[in-house]
């Protein structure tokens, strides 16, 4: 609610302080301030013994309407690096979108590839900068010359590395799913199968997490993106295109055929009016 003014126009802070009376008046009377809408999410990752299985659930909502049923939340920032966004849709592509472009720049200056601490970094100072407002709850993962790295990311900028991370309004059941079954060493079939089960449990458990599972699985090697891994809310019917009715389907109730003699034209009718 605060004015944005260039200097010349202000006291030189760059803030006009004008409205912050009518502001709090409204609120006393219970008009509360506009709220960008959040998304419900489950987002989780896990390390294994040779790289990092990210996922995702696929549904997108404004307030209590599901928006998309079958959105990526898993977002490119390197070749071996993907982050989870959770929270405002808008805030978490244009963070990581950020990062991303900035990345590559330090890519072609230095011919080096990324690390994940650079977009560590990147991410919780900027978010720490806005101080929350920027409403993106991340999971980082991926593989450098370290080896498999695996960080959460809140909106504030605190951040905490972890051998297994959630994130999004059904992280609590999803992290049931890992603190039960979550071991060392695993190998790739069985981080798959515990992150789609930990994903399954907060679509399942979650209101704000629903449709079909996305994962992505990187390695030194490289990644490999599991679009749709698990798809749990397939329609029980396959619409036929184009739809063929069976002659007879709607009844006649009324025939009428009109000869083409009896059709007149007008050919000097005013013109229609396109202003």
């Amino acid at each position: 609610f605060l004015t944005l003014y260039p200097a010349n126009m202000s006291d030189g802070s760059g803030f006009n302080f004008d409205l912050c009376k009518r502001n709090a008046m409204l609120s006393a009377k219970g008009v509360p301030p506009p709220r960008a809408w959040s998304t419900g999410t489950t987002i989780a990752g896990v390390i294994f013994k040779d790289g990092v299985v990210l996922g995702a659930d696929t549904r997108s909502t404004a307030g209590t309407t599901v928006a998309d049923k079958n959105c990526e939340k898993i977002h490119y920032i390197a070749d071996n690096i993907k982050c989870c966004g959770a929270g405002t849709a808008a805030d978490t592509e244009a963070v990581t979108n950020m990062v991303a472009a900035a990345l590559q720049l330090h890519r072609y200056a230095t011919g080096r590839q990324s690390r994940l601490v650079t977009a560590l970094t990147m991410l919780k100072q900027h978010l720490f900068k806005y101080q929350g407002h920027v409403s993106a709850a991340l999971v980082l993962g991926g593989v450098d010359l370290n080896g498999p790295h695996l960080f959460t990311v809140f909106p504030h900028g605190s951040t905490d590395s972890l051998p297994f991370a959630t994130m999004g309004s059904g992280s609590l059941n999803a992290m049931a799913m890992f603190e039960s079954n979550y071991k060392d060493d695993m190998t790739r079939e069985e981080a798959i199968d515990l992150v789609t089960r930990a994903i399954k449990s907060g679509i399942y458990n979650d209101l704000g997490s629903g449709s079909n599972v996305d994962l992505c699985v990187i390695t030194k090697d490289g990644s490999e993106y599991l679009r749709n891994h698990e798809y749990l809310m397939d329609k029980t019917y396959q619409r036929k295109f184009p739809v063929v009715y069976e002659k007879g389907t709607a009844p006649v109730i009324k025939e009428k055929m009109v000869s083409l003699a009896e059709v007149q034209v007008l050919e000097d009718a005013a013109p229609m009016d396109t202003s």
